[in-house]
């Protein structure tokens, strides 16, 4: 009797010890593209109660989280912050980039089909992302019972939050002014998306991305998401990732300052009240742990800045590597393609080609590497394998480290002088650009509220990869498989 007693005892006391585990019905991440951490306060008069001012009075402000890599764009931010990771783990070296010498888009994904449309826009999939995020690591836990679903305009913010076991991430097919989706998460689209698309299609040819009207479309649509897929109403935490592109469009036009940037920001404070709301209503206040982030943010307008007395200007990137290609010709005596591409300043040599033509890969490289540091706006021209002994200031170096991945990371990275930025040099331009180490760019936004956070804040160096590892240890679910980040709350 007693035997057997032990024996039903061994058997139940897992799955009590399982329901014992208290965690909120729902994680909400909310990733804000382009969003600088002094927007807090710049727009701060202008906020209203519910929005971005009741993130900061009930919520947890973590003051200064940095990017922890370098170049500082969309793609790996939403990866980094997920997995806890840097690109050198992940594989998602840029929204787009080279491996093994041909251009490969982050998410790009030939085996799989448009869900939604008849356009390519959803020939997309996570499986370039080479390490588990937050959602993956709660499905894990809950043996596949939460449900986690992304959404953003973007296709990359969509699927990369989300990432490889999410049971849905929907993203914005252009071409066609609807929610789209592809065959790697479902075949046909469930009937309330179709009927959100009926609601909400927009016309061909209007770019609701580049508008206000894109962030209470992606705030709708998150709505409708956590109505109909009930999200936080099972047995288990579901999680449910947000992502705000139309910021970082309007302000890669418009910059950091002017009636544009102010509207959008005006307009996601008030989406964020409504949202909460809704939150509050479905699941209760309390019930739900929330946190909003960045995954860059946004330097000034060099025009302005020079305006304003301040040091800055803009290059264009691909122009000057376009222009290296020949000085390198011409320095190495040949007429082969030497130089493959550039993202974000991380320049590609052609191996292949300069194999071909008999030369030397380290002497190009290294040829390479002294004619950029002659341009008097570049500050270093990183070589990535040997970075960690070339005289440049350790913070900055580190970043680079964790910027490079041997088989899709390039091999020189252009770091510029500060205010300098990869952009349009015209005396007209109005826009901005992101990508580099400087805090303008690296400074990120970092507040957690709801379930299980006490208000509070701090001003200790704390990274982007930090989230994750938090999230997780609220949870009580193991971190991500590539995490390098630490846990942030006490």
């Amino acid at each position: 009797m007693k035997k057997s007693l032990l024996i039903l005892l061994l058997m139940v006391c897992p799955f009590l010890g399982h329901a014992q585990v208290s965690r909120p019905k729902l994680v909400v991440g909310i990733v804000v593209d382009q969003m600088r951490w002094d927007y807090f306060y710049y727009y701060n008069r202008e906020f209203c109660a519910g929005g971005f001012k009741r993130l900061l009075s009930e919520g947890y402000r973590c003051q200064n989280t940095m990017v922890p890599y370098i170049p500082t764009v969309t793609a790996i931010g939403h990866s980094s912050i997920y997995t806890g990771s840097v690109p050198a783990l992940t594989g998602i070296l840029g929204n787009s980039f080279f491996i093994n010498g041909e251009k490969a888009y982050c998410c790009g994904d030939d085996s799989v089909e448009t869900v939604g449309s008849k356009s390519k826009e959803g020939k997309m999939s996570p499986r370039r992302l080479l390490a588990s995020t937050i959602g993956d690591e709660l499905k894990l836990a809950t043996d596949f019972k939460s449900k986690v679903v992304g959404v953003a305009l973007k296709d990359r913010a969509a699927i990369l939050p989300a990432g490889h076991c999410a049971d849905a991430a929907y993203w914005w097919d252009s071409s066609e002014g609807r929610f789209i989706t592809s065959t790697y998460y479902m075949n046909k689209l469930p009937a309330w998306v179709e009927q959100f698309n009926k609601a909400h299609q927009q016309k061909k040819g209007f770019d609701v991305k580049s508008t206000p009207k894109g962030i209470t479309l992606t705030f709708d649509m998150a709505e409708a998401a956590l109505k109909n897929e009930r999200l936080g109403q099972g047995t288990e935490t579901d999680m449910l990732t947000v992502s705000i592109s139309s910021t970082d469009i309007i302000g890669h036009i418009y910059s950091t300052r002017g009636p544009e940037i102010h509207d959008a920001y005006i307009q996601l404070d008030r989406e964020l009240d409504r949202f909460f709301n809704t939150l509050d209503a479905q699941l209760g206040r309390g019930n739900y742990l929330v946190f909003l982030t960045a995954d860059h943010g946004g330097a000034h307008n060099p025009n302005f800045m020079r305006a304003n007395k301040l040091p800055a200007g803009g290059f264009e990137g691909w122009t000057l590597v376009k222009k290296l290609n020949k000085e390198l010709q011409q320095a190495m005596g040949t007429t082969a393609n030497l130089v493959l591409g550039e993202n974000a300043l991380r320049v590609y040599l052609d191996h292949k080609s300069i194999a071909e033509a008999g030369l030397d890969l380290q002497k190009v490289k290294a040829e390479a590497k002294r004619l950029l540091e002659q341009k008097p706006h570049i500050a270093f021209v990183a070589d990535y394998e040997s970075v960690a002994t070339q005289p440049i200031p350790q913070p900055i170096r580190d970043r680079i480290i964790n910027g490079y991945s041997r088989e899709r990371g390039g091999d020189l990275l252009i770091v510029t002088q500060p205010g300098w930025i990869n952009s349009v040099s015209d005396s007209n331009y109005k826009g901005t650009n992101h990508g580099l180490w400087n805090p303008d760019d690296s400074h990120i936004p970092l507040v957690f509220m709801g379930w299980g956070i006490t208000k509070g804040e701090t001003f200790r160096p704390t990274s982007m990869a930090d989230i994750a590892p938090t999230v997780c240890g609220l949870l009580r679910i193991q971190m991500p498989n590539a995490c390098v980040g630490n846990a942030i709350l006490p």
